[in-house]
């Protein structure tokens, strides 16, 4: 196995994108419309793929929802953060629109952590560890 990069399936794709790039940073690269694709004919103006590419080690996925929305899922996104300014600054971006479900703190365990699920209804598990 290479790699794995997590695809976010989310209505509003297009507002998705820019929401996630204001927050991870990144470059915007690889969007492909539903137009003029027989297979999502009726999804015109729909994103069937874009990548958000913040580094080269962190790519995500994005692309419309097609056919019913689902309300939960039991993934989560962990990021593993470089420092305590980075996990900070993503934190109180993410808690802005988001619902935090572990407030950032030092845990037992000796990283900074926190949970929070954003308003597009995704998971992430923030962490970093001086170590």
């Amino acid at each position: 196995m290479k790699k794995i990069i997590p695809n976010i399936s989310i209505e509003n794709c297009k507002e998705a994108i820019e929401y996630y790039k204001g927050i991870f940073g990144g470059e915007v690269k690889d969007v492909q419309l539903a137009d003029g694709k027989d297979m999502f004919k009726g999804h015109e103006g729909k994103i069937i793929h874009s990548e958000l590419v913040i580094n080269d080690d962190c790519i995500l996925y994005l692309t419309d929802v097609f056919g019913e929305k689902q309300e939960e899922s039991n993934i989560s996104l962990i990021l593993l953060l470089s420092s305590e300014e980075e996990i900070t600054k993503l934190y109180e971006a993410l808690e802005k629109k988001g619902k935090v479900a572990f407030p950032l703190q030092k845990t037992f365990w000796g990283s900074f952590h926190a949970v929070i699920t954003d308003c597009y209804g995704v998971t992430w598990n923030l962490d970093y560890s001086a170590k």
